[in-house]
């Protein structure tokens, strides 16, 4: 005896994998609500439209994304701030052990102090 094989339409379809993706919904529950079988219908349809589940590392992104999204225009606006004053700190930090490197190198090399000394009157 011969089964009779179903053919759905594209929309259904496309209908049955967008539900799929975007619940916490299986695919057999799918199956059972829509009253189809077949061992890899979804996940054929899924190829068919070049669709996958996204793996968790996708769905960190994607809410890492949407909460940057949310951010209002100050928030950027002053972590732009943030991060142009940690930039210029850097760079004085870098500056100040110029400096200081090149204070060493005079003293040891020309014999002289330039550093204030400890307890001198001003």
């Amino acid at each position: 005896m011969k089964r009779k094989v179903k053919h759905y339409s594209d929309e259904f379809k496309f209908k049955v994998v967008k539900e799929y993706l975007e619940t916490e919904i299986s695919q057999e529950a799918l199956k059972k609500k829509y009253g189809f079988g077949g061992n890899n219908c979804i996940a054929n349809w899924m190829c068919k439209f070049g669709l996958q589940k996204p793996s968790d590392e996708q769905l960190k992104i994607q809410s890492i994304m949407s909460e940057e999204a949310k951010k209002t225009a100050r928030e950027t606006e002053l972590e732009a701030k943030v991060r142009e004053l940690e930039k210029a700190l850097k760079y004085e930090q870098l500056r100040i052990q110029a400096l200081d490197t090149l204070i060493d190198v005079a003293e040891r090399d020309l014999k002289i102090s330039i550093r204030k000394k400890p307890g001198a009157k001003q």
